[in-house]
């Protein structure tokens, strides 16, 4: 008999406190876009970060009936001051929570690390059947709180993580960078999607293969900040349904769609509206 697992979906990252232009506050972070977009997917999902238990159960309040929340207590919750959009969007980290610890029990089917700051474990308790990463986490750096975050080159530690992986999400802007763990996860037989906003995004699988899809045309969307994140868990539910990496980049453009379409966490869609938005541009069935 099947063992099932407690989670089909755990999302592994700080959740942040994004300062927007104005000095709005929002609940933000890889971890928090991607675990939403799965709960809406019908998942189990679990998101497991690190920072000041109070203010992040506070701020994750209007979605606790959606997602199960783990905490590690830190002194602060990594807080991120934003502005601009899409790849001229600009960040400066005022706050960091620190480095997670390793060996965390994670019982999920699918296991998303989704670094935002450096702090992603590299050895966890559990046995996921599909590792997915989304690893601009790894490549930010920061000379001290309240500088700007740039890029750089991950440490060699990451490209382990890579090779444990089946799939890699990050944006056009993040691929030099990360050019050595694309190369380690591509080596290990994992799918490589590199996003560019409006642009084709790119398919890199195994064996030398690549792959280029038009993004169809979105009219006024209203905000993209996590638009990526909710891509990369739509691209990682569709591969771990089984889907082509063709058709799951294509049902993950089309969330992320969905989700440019309003402000926020609140505007991530459900499957309902990814089918509509997908069948809309015409599409082609799986």
């Amino acid at each position: 008999m099947k063992v099932r697992l407690h989670y089909d979906y755990a999302a592994v990252g700080h959740v942040t406190i994004d300062v927007m232009d104005g000095g709005s506050l929002r609940p933000g972070g890889t971890a928090l876009y991607s675990a939403l977009q799965a709960a809406r997917l019908g998942q189990r999902t679990l998101i497991v970060t690190q920072g000041a238990q109070g203010e992040l159960e506070g701020a994750l309040e209007p979605y606790a009936g959606e997602v199960d929340l783990e905490i590690v207590a830190a002194e602060h919750t990594t807080t991120l001051l934003s502005s601009g959009s899409g790849s001229s969007r600009r960040q400066r980290l005022v706050a960091w929570a620190g480095e997670m610890p390793e060996g965390l029990a994670l019982d999920t089917a699918t296991l998303h690390l989704a670094p935002i700051a450096r702090e992603t474990p590299r050895r966890w308790l559990g046995a996921p059947t599909f590792i997915g990463m989304t690893p601009q986490g790894l490549a930010r750096e920061w000379a001290a709180p309240g500088a700007a975050i740039t890029l750089s080159r991950p440490d060699a530690d990451a490209e382990s993580l890579a090779r444990a992986c089946h799939a890699l999400v990050l944006s056009e802007h993040e691929r030099e960078s990360c050019s050595d763990l694309i190369a380690a996860a591509r080596g290990a037989g994992a799918v490589v999607a590199v996003t560019d906003g409006s642009n084709p995004s790119t398919l890199l699988m195994a064996r030398g293969r690549s792959a280029r899809l038009e993004v169809p045309a979105l009219v006024d969307p209203l905000d993209d900040l996590g638009a990526g994140d909710v891509y990369a868990a739509a691209f990682f539910f569709a591969l771990a349904e089984g889907r082509a990496p063709e058709s799951a980049a294509r049902f993950a453009t089309a969330a992320a769609a969905v989700r440019m379409r309003g402000h926020g966490p609140e505007a991530i869609g459900d499957r309902e509206a990814i089918e509509a938005r997908l069948a809309a541009v015409g599409a082609p069935p799986d």
